[in-house]
């Protein structure tokens, strides 16, 4: 009997099972990375009917700004979690969001309300959240994009037609360097 071909006969067979099963680990790991994003993010959208509510009182003025980041909210939750449209919407909706908290600046009696100051901690705790949520997906992505690409794995991946997947990408509002301007202190 010829064990080299017994050997080569059974790694021809199991080599391409052991890859296959690889990307599918790979993966399911992403729709588990994704699954633990989308539940942070309804999380921030539960709180932001809350904040809407608390400010609408106060910024009278920023009507259209409160509707947009209810338009937002709505939008986003009607898309999957790992589409590159629920991402921008995601990203629009946390820059509306960060734009409420710098206008609620020019209202005294409503930056001193214990429900905006329990809002503003409870919603920067979740972006934070949210924040490790996005490097836990976007980790999992790059092993398995990496598996997807590399030599021998990416020979199964296009015969079982494993596609590469996208980044959660920072919003533009994070990228950003945040400008600081100091007012001159005229009570002097």
């Amino acid at each position: 009997m010829n064990y080299g071909f017994l050997i080569f006969g059974i790694l021809a067979i199991a080599l391409p099972v052991i890859l296959y099963n690889g990307l599918v680990r790979r993966r399911n790991q992403i729709g588990f990375a994704a699954a633990s994003v989308d539940a942070l993010l309804k999380k921030r959208h539960d709180l932001v009917p809350n904040l809407v509510e608390t400010v609408r009182g106060y910024m009278t003025h920023e009507r259209a700004l409160l509707e947009r980041i209810t338009e937002l909210r709505a939008s986003a939750r009607a898309l999957p979690v790992d589409s590159n449209e629920r991402i921008q919407a995601e990203n629009g909706l946390a820059a509306a969001i960060a734009s409420v908290f710098v206008r609620a600046e020019a209202y005294p009696q409503l930056r001193a309300s214990e429900n905006m100051l329990h809002l503003q901690a409870s919603l920067n705790e979740i972006e934070e959240q949210i924040s490790a949520a996005r490097r836990f997906f976007n980790s999992a992505t790059t092993d398995y994009n990496n598996a997807v690409q590399t030599f021998p794995s990416n020979l199964v991946a296009s015969m079982f037609r494993f596609e590469q997947r996208s980044f959660f990408e920072i919003p533009e509002i994070e990228r950003a360097v945040p400008s600081v301007a100091l007012r001159p202190d005229r009570s002097a």
